[in-house]
């Protein structure tokens, strides 16, 4: 009976951390949309979230909503400067990263690649893939000594590609491409590295862009069809995704790339 005791303890105490207790979770586009759902998820599972966004006062209005310790960073993904200080306050804070959320990103320009201007393409590149680059330089040596995780948030367009928006499509190839390449250099240090491919996600950027159709309901017609399972989610499908892929019931994935995508790769249902 003791041995039986102290296993039954020992689940409910891991049941009452959570899936992800008592990690440091550094979040970036965490304010609005697949962020803020994955800020709501982390702490409900038991993390300490980072939320780091460029704006401070939506990250600040979600991180009332998480009821649990955590962080608000205001932060440019897109700048060196601003990415090394956000890890730097973090870790002065917390004294540890176990994982860091590549989640930030801008939808950038509805246009073919030779429409597309200079300054589109260098936005949409330094804030959706360049970001990346920067959190993963500047964490590193912390996500070492925790043997942490890295998530990116990619796109399934990545994979199958999107008419007139091309360098938002060539961004999320290119997270899901560095995504496999950081889970193989990043291996030997014990850092698992995955990457999350939402279709269409009902967030408040595409709700806006939906009304702003000439067809509105149709639009909203096809974003449902388009996936096998019926319907176009809420951010919380990729919210509960990326809590197992940055929990220990995962502790043997790496370069993973996953759809969250109610099937819509497989084709689409008209």
């Amino acid at each position: 009976m003791r041995v039986y005791f102290h296993v039954w303890v020992s689940y409910f105490a891991t049941m009452a951390n959570g899936l992800i207790g008592d990690k440091v979770v550094f979040l970036t586009g965490a304010a609005s949309g697949i962020g803020r759902e994955c800020a709501l998820a982390y702490a409900r599972e038991g993390a300490i979230v980072v939320l780091a966004d460029i704006d401070r006062a939506a990250a600040e209005n979600t991180a009332r909503d998480l009821q649990t310790e955590c962080l608000v960073i205001e932060c440019d993904v897109s700048r060196w400067d601003s990415v090394n200080a956000a890890i730097q306050a973090t870790l002065q804070r917390f004294s540890r990263i176990d994982a860091v959320h590549n989640n930030a990103g801008i939808s950038g320009a509805a246009k073919a690649i030779h429409d597309t201007s200079l300054d589109e393409w260098d936005r949409v590149m330094n804030v959706n893939l360049k970001s990346i680059y920067l959190t993963t330089r500047a964490s590193l040596p912390a996500l070492k000594a925790s043997r942490g995780c890295i998530l990116n948030t990619a796109s399934m367009v990545g994979l199958i590609g999107q008419t007139n928006h091309a360098a938002y499509v060539a961004t999320k190839g290119g997270a899901i491409a560095l995504t496999k390449a950081m889970a193989a250099d990043y291996a030997p240090l014990h850092i698992r590295v995955n990457a999350l491919c939402p279709a269409a996600v009902w967030t408040p950027m595409l709700r806006q862009w939906t009304k702003e159709q000439p067809d509105a309901a149709g639009m909203e017609r096809y974003l449902n069809e388009i996936h096998l399972l019926g319907y176009c989610p809420e951010g919380d499908v990729v919210a509960d995704a990326a809590v197992f892929l940055l929990s220990n019931k995962a502790r043997f994935i790496t370069g993973c790339i996953l759809p969250v995508s109610g099937g819509a790769e497989l084709g689409y249902r008209r």
